[in-house]
């Protein structure tokens, strides 16, 4: 057995042991976190040789695996589901969801409604399923089609204000202290 087949075998229980420790506070698999570890071990062998003190080096990269699964998992998003070919993208796929998708707009009609000055009927009009054109938005307000941008612009922000009051964030925001070092 060569050098490196002994190395690698000596520490395959001590990464298994640490990805496994380590894995679920970075909400990822324990098999990927090893998988990771074992490439930049790799990777280190062909650049610099084995390490000087394999066993710290393999828990100091675990840890450095870890902290990078944390920073890419706040930036990540889910996948949804594609539509299915010649499928409508408003069909609900489930109960849950056609309850989600009916809340979700009954929440937004009210606060449409709950806008300052002209921006409901402005916002209704951009909600409305016929999907109008800016000239005709404009011409059923009775303003210009120049001011339609402006004065669309401070509806959605207002809008987007009073929404962001009654809906909390998803995921985290910021840097918690003490889990990123």
């Amino acid at each position: 057995m060569s050098s490196q087949e002994t190395l690698l075998a000596a520490l395959t229980p001590l990464l298994a042991a640490e990805s496994r420790a380590e894995a679920a506070a970075a909400g990822i698999e324990a098999g990927d976190l090893e998988q990771a570890v074992w490439l930049r071990l790799l990777e280190r062998l062909r650049a610099d040789g084995a390490p000087d003190r394999p066993a710290d080096w393999l828990r100091r990269a675990v840890r450095a695996e870890v902290r990078r699964a944390r920073r890419t998992s706040g930036r990540e998003r889910p996948y949804h589901e594609e539509v299915p070919p010649g499928g409508d993208p408003e069909a609900p796929g489930s109960p849950e969801d056609s309850a989600l998708t009916a809340e979700r707009r009954r929440t937004l009609r009210a606060a449409v409604t709950r806008t300052p000055g002209r921006c409901p009927r402005l916002l209704n009009a951009m909600l409305d399923p016929a999907d109008p054109t800016y000239r005709e938005i404009a011409g059923t307000l009775g303003i210009s089609q120049g001011s339609l941008g402006p004065m669309r612009s401070r509806c959605l922000g207002c809008l987007r204000r009073m929404l962001a009051a009654e809906v909390p964030a998803s995921g985290r925001r910021g840097r918690v202290r003490g889990t990123d070092r």
